[in-house]
C-alpha cells in the first residue's frame, strides 16, 4: 500500500462522535445534584469524552504527552532569539526529566514520550524514539521545506506512534513539540490555510524584539509569495486539490456526507451552540489537498508528526489534548485533512502567541485555560489533564438527586 493510501485509510477510519452515548451522558449530568449546566465546560468535556470513547464514564488509566522534535532550515534567516543548537539540547533535557513538561507531566500522572522526527544532530538515548525523516527541514524561505514523500512519511510516523501507545494501553494523549524556528513555520501555515495577514499571525516566539519581529514577519511573507500560498484559504483555494503518489492514488479529505457528530465538545460557534454541520465532501477533498501542500512547503517534521498523532488518536477513538500555537497549527492541518478529527480535540490553553486565538477559531475549538503561557513542549496540554479527569470523576462519583435523597423542585 502506498503512503498516500495508508493515510487515506487512517482518515477513513475516523468516525463521528457517538450521539447516543452523548445523550446518555447528558441525561446522567441532568440527574446529578446540581442545577443543569452549572459545571460549565466540565459538562461539555464529559459529553465530548462520552461521544469519543463510546462510554458514559470513561477512565483513562494511562495518558501520555507526545513531544516531537525537529529542526527548521528557516533558522538560517535569523528569525529566533535562540540558536538551532537548542533543539537537540532540549531533547536531552526532556529525556533527563528536567524540562517544564516533565515536571507538569509528573504532577498530572502522565508519561512523556519524546520522538526525534528531524533533529539536526545524531541523538542516542534509551528512552528516545527515533522516527527521523531527515536532519531538519530545508529553508522554506528559499525552497519547499519538505518533499511530498517526506511529508507523508512524517505524518504516518505520528500515526504509528499512537498505534504503538494504544497497544500499550494509553487512551488519553496530548501534543507537545520542540523545534527552534517552529513558530515561524506555524505562522506561515496559519496564513496559508486561513488567508490571514502575516502581521496578525506572526508572534514573538521565544521572545524576540520589535526589529526581529518585523524581520520574522517579512520572512513569512517571503515564504507565502515564494510558494504561492498567499491570497486564498484552504477553504477556498483550488491549489493542490489532489495529492497523488507515483501510482496515481489520490488523497481525499475523508469527509462523509453525514454529520460530524451532534456533540463536538470543546467546539462551539459564537453563540456557544453545539456544532453538527454537514461536511461538504467536495470542499473537504479540496481542503485536504491544500493542507498537505502547505505542510510540504512551509511545515516542520515535528508539526507533520503531530498531524499524524492527532489523526491516529481520532482513528482509535481517543481524545487528544492540543497544546499551544505550534500544536494548534498541526491541529488545523489535521482538521483540514479529516474534518471529523476536530471532534476528538480538546484545546488546553490560549497561548500568548498572538495568532493562537485565530488558529483555535479556525478549527472551532475553545481553550480551557488562560494562563499567559507560550512555552510549548506540551506544557499547557498536560496542565489540562487533571481538568479532563475531573470531568470524568464528576460523572462517576457525584451523587444523583435520587441517590442523595435531594429534592429537585
Amino acid at each position: 500500500m502506498t503512503a498516500t493510501n495508508q493515510l487515506q485509510a487512517v482518515i477513513d477510519r475516523i468516525q463521528p462522535l457517538q450521539d447516543e452515548v452523548v445523550r446518555q451522558a447528558d441525561d446522567h449530568l441532568n440527574q446529578l445534584t446540581k442545577p443543569p449546566g452549572s459545571l460549565g465546560k466540565l459538562e461539555d468535556i464529559a459529553r465530548q469524552l462520552a461521544g469519543i470513547t463510546g462510554e458514559v464514564m470513561p477512565v483513562f488509566e494511562k495518558k501520555a504527552v507526545i513531544v516531537m522534535a525537529g529542526d527548521h532550515g528557516v533558522c538560517e534567516e535569523g528569525i529566533s532569539a535562540f540558536p538551532a543548537e537548542v533543539t537537540p539540547q532540549m531533547v536531552l533535557n526532556f529525556l533527563a526529566g528536567g524540562a517544564a513538561v516533565n515536571v507538569l507531566a509528573r504532577h498530572a500522572g502522565a508519561d512523556v514520550v519524546c520522538i526525534d522526527m528531524g533533529v539536526n544532530a545524531d541523538l542516542e538515548h534509551p528512552a528516545l524514539l527515533s522516527r527521523k525523516v531527515r536532519k531538519g527541514t530545508r529553508n522554506m524561505a528559499k525552497e519547499a521545506a519538505l518533499t511530498p514523500e517526506e511529508t507523508l512519511q512524517a505524518v504516518l510516523a505520528g500515526v504509528e506512534v499512537v498505534d504503538d501507545l494504544v497497544a500499550q494501553g494509553y487512551r488519553l494523549f496530548a501534543t507537545g513539540e520542540m523545534g527552534i524556528g517552529n513558530t515561524t513555520s506555524s505562522a506561515a501555515i496559519l496564513c496559508a490555510l486561513t488567508g490571514l495577514d502575516a502581521g496578525v499571525a506572526v508572534g514573538r516566539g521565544t521572545g524576540i524584539d520589535d526589529a526581529k519581529w518585523l524581520h520574522k514577519m517579512n520572512v513569512v511573507n517571503r515564504v507565502l509569495d515564494l510558494h504561492g500560498l498567499r491570497g486564498a484559504s484552504g477553504e477556498k483555494s483550488g491549489m493542490g486539490s489532489e495529492v497523488s503518489d507515483e501510482t496515481g492514488g489520490k488523497l481525499g479529505g475523508g469527509a462523509r456526507d453525514e454529520k460530524s457528530g451532534e456533540m463536538s465538545g470543546g467546539m462551539s460557534d459564537e453563540t456557544g451552540e453545539k456544532l453538527g454541520d454537514e461536511v461538504n465532501v467536495e470542499k473537504s477533498g479540496e481542503m485536504s489537498g491544500r493542507a498537505l501542500e502547505v505542510l510540504e512547503k512551509a511545515g516542520g517534521l515535528e508539526i507533520a508528526g503531530l498531524v499524524g498523532v492527532i489523526l491516529g488518536a481520532a482513528q482509535h477513538r481517543c481524545p487528544v489534548v492540543i497544546d499551544g500555537f505550534i500544536s494548534s497549527a498541526a491541529a488545523l492541518v489535521a482538521s483540514r485533512l479529516a474534518p471529523l478529527s476536530a471532534s476528538y480535540m480538546l484545546a488546553s490553553h490560549l497561548s500568548q502567541e498572538q495568532g493562537h486565538a485565530k488558529l483555535l477559531e479556525a478549527i472551532g475549538l475553545s481553550a480551557m485555560l488562560h494562563m499567559d503561557m507560550r512555552l510549548g513542549e506540551g506544557s499547557g496540554a498536560v496542565l489540562a489533564f487533571p481538568m479532563i479527569e475531573a470531568a470524568g470523576k464528576i460523572m462517576k462519583e457525584m451523587a444523583t438527586f435520587e441517590s442523595a435523597g435531594v429534592s429537585r423542585e
